[in-house]
């Protein structure tokens, strides 16, 4: 779904860069006074596991492949603000390093899927959270958000490439939703297996109602795993689908994939996701993920670090309350 360039206009690439502006300036400032101390290195974490994880491409339908947005992952885990903030920096690395997503599309692409993804899904898993309740009613409300956020950033995406004119509407539209309404059954899967496992492991992650000191103190474990898993989707990585995505297909089923330059306006080292002169294919996608991933985790922490101040503490509580946890 990240737009390159050459598919928007000026009108619509600018507005949605102001739209993204405001998204993110809205989310940093929110963060800046609500967000957890605690929560600054899962927001990092957060930020290097979506950006490996849409790395692995996954056979949809039809000739095409899907990956993992990841936006009500990172939402459910550490609210909607924060996940504006993770989104958005791996789209900005990605544009960056790997020219995935064009440069002056860049704010479309955050808009889709760093503000439009993270709220759609978060507002409609809080929604779903009033009617199910419980562990299984988690999973069925945040399968559903997963899902639906995934299709809303399509039809945002469908309508932007509408309105600069490079496409129809009335051909966007249904070509757009229809490979994301397949390709949000495997996000809406993933993301309910993250979820179900974390419940399971480290559920303090998953509930604000527990002491945040017995959140820090509980959450060393998961990190370390977190740090695994990273570690073998990237061995993963080189055996990914290389289908087209959705918005390839669309764009070569429609006739408007020659719109997009041959070479980025910026050259991106790391493009293709290859490491130049890595050697073998495997090593070169291993190697530049790991580097993505470090670039990813580096930002989003240097972030979440310039905006919690230092003098923030984390509120204390009685003993008893303590006690009432273990």
């Amino acid at each position: 779904m990240h737009i390159p360039d050459g598919f928007l206009d000026a009108k619509t690439a600018g507005a949605t860069a102001a739209l993204s502006f405001i998204g993110l300036g809205s989310s940093l400032r929110h963060a800046s006074r609500y967000l957890p101390a605690r929560k600054i290195p899962l927001i990092g974490l957060a930020a290097a596991f979506v950006f490996v994880a849409q790395m692995l491409n996954f056979p949809v339908a039809s000739g095409t492949s899907g990956h993992l947005l990841g936006a009500t992952l990172a939402a459910v885990m550490l609210g909607p603000a924060a996940a504006v903030i993770v989104m958005s920096t791996v789209l900005i690395v990605q544009a960056l390093l790997f020219a995935d997503g064009g440069i002056v599309s860049l704010g479309a692409n955050v808009f889709n899927m760093a503000v439009v993804g993270p709220l759609s899904g978060y507002g409609l898993y809080r929604l779903m959270r009033v009617v199910f309740r419980g562990e299984y009613g988690r999973l069925v409300a945040v399968g559903v958000a997963s899902w639906f956020s995934t299709v809303a950033a399509a039809i945002f995406c469908a309508g932007e490439l509408a309105w600069s004119g490079t496409v129809a509407w009335d051909a966007a539209f249904p070509a757009m939703a229809a490979v994301h309404m397949a390709t949000g059954l495997g996000e809406a899967s993933i993301t309910m297996l993250v979820i179900a496992s974390i419940a399971r492991t480290r559920p303090e992650l998953l509930n604000d109602s527990i002491p945040p000191a017995t959140v820090r103190e509980r959450s060393t474990g998961f990190v370390l795993v977190a740090l695994l898993v990273i570690g073998v989707l990237l061995l993963v990585a080189p055996h990914a689908s290389d289908l087209p995505d959705g918005l390839e297909k669309v764009a070569s089923t429609l006739g408007f994939e020659q719109r997009a330059p041959a070479n980025p306006n910026i050259p991106a080292p790391l493009e293709d996701y290859k490491l130049p002169g890595a050697g073998s294919a495997s090593t070169a996608t291993i190697v530049a993920g790991l580097i993505g991933a470090i670039a990813v985790l580096a930002l989003s922490l240097l972030l979440a670090r310039v905006l919690v101040p230092r003098s923030r503490t984390i509120p204390p509580f009685s003993p008893a309350q303590r006690e009432g946890e273990v």
